[in-house]
């Protein structure tokens, strides 16, 4: 049997880029034909550092996230918290570098910190459940409006489509694995934007923030997400104004309830020339397919 190599260099080098998405590793490989082989290789691993978010100098939150994009991610996670009410609320961003992580330093509306420091808790390690930190069952399922109703349909050909298109434009996933992804799409099934994050919520923030950024209206497409959907991703669409929400893997009983209430189609499992509908399925029309 082939001997185990020397120990491995370090993966991660005090020199690697501050906001870079992934960084090289050396690994072992143990290929399947050649079980008893080693082999040294390159790898890409997807970086996940500790983000902080401060609010006019007060410490409101701190998570693991991947350095990417997250100007827009500040944006998103302050409208989809309901730190702030809109992107003119928010007045300018700062991104700082420190030796434990990142620091997001934002300005906000004097109204909105007020209403901040009311419900001030401590939101520490969001990346698994998302909810890590809430102080009561209260505080779990905000006060949303339930979205309006959309002037025009969904097509199942267009979900399908954008559902297609998502993992080609996944550079990060591609290079890693690690990662997922929120994109937006029009409602004739383009895939137009696409943030990616080792957290699920993160990515969605990102794209959110992306489209608070850019003035897009929620009513002109459709979200689509790498990921399960859960509660708070439900949640985040609806306070985005979403009225669509597409997830590749499958929903929770909560985010189904939650969909229901505040008027977002909900959909799972969209794979291949297949998807489910779990709530509103009438924004959904039938063109060119025969799910």
């Amino acid at each position: 049997m082939t001997p185990m190599p020397e120990p491995l260099p370090c993966a991660y080098p005090a020199e690697i880029a501050c906001y870079e998405g992934s960084e090289s590793a050396v690994v072992v490989r143990i290929g399947s034909a050649e079980q008893n082989k080693f082999h040294l290789e390159d790898d890409r691993l997807a970086r996940e550092v500790a983000v902080a978010l401060e609010f006019n100098g007060i410490s409101h939150a701190t998570l693991l996230a991947t350095p990417t994009d997250l100007e827009d991610f500040a944006l998103g996670f302050s409208l989809t918290e309901g730190i702030i009410h809109s992107a003119d609320d928010l007045y300018d961003i700062e991104l700082s570098e420190r030796p434990e992580g990142i620091v997001i330093q934002a300005q906000i509306a004097s109204a909105c910190l007020h209403k901040l420091k009311m419900r001030r808790r401590n939101l520490a390690g969001r990346t698994g459940c998302g909810l890590c930190g809430v102080e009561s069952l209260g505080e779990v399922r905000r006060v949303l409006p339930a979205v309006q109703a959309r002037h025009e349909w969904v097509s199942t050909r267009a979900i399908l489509d954008a559902v297609a298109q998502l993992r080609a434009q996944q550079p990060l996933h591609q290079e890693t694995g690690a990662t997922h992804a929120a994109g937006w799409a029009s409602l004739d099934g383009q895939l137009l934007y696409v943030r990616e994050d080792v957290g699920r919520h993160n990515a969605l923030d990102k794209l959110i923030g992306h489209l608070l950024r850019e003035a897009i209206d929620p009513a002109s497409g459709f979200a689509v997400i790498s990921s399960r959907a859960s509660f708070e991703m439900v949640q985040k669409a609806a306070a985005m104004g979403m009225s669509a929400l597409i997830a590749v893997s499958a929903p929770t009983t909560y985010a189904c309830a939650l969909a229901n209430d505040l008027n977002v189609m909900l959909a799972g499992f969209a794979r291949g020339n297949a998807f489910t509908v779990y709530s509103h399925p009438e924004f959904l029309i039938s063109h060119g397919s025969t799910t």
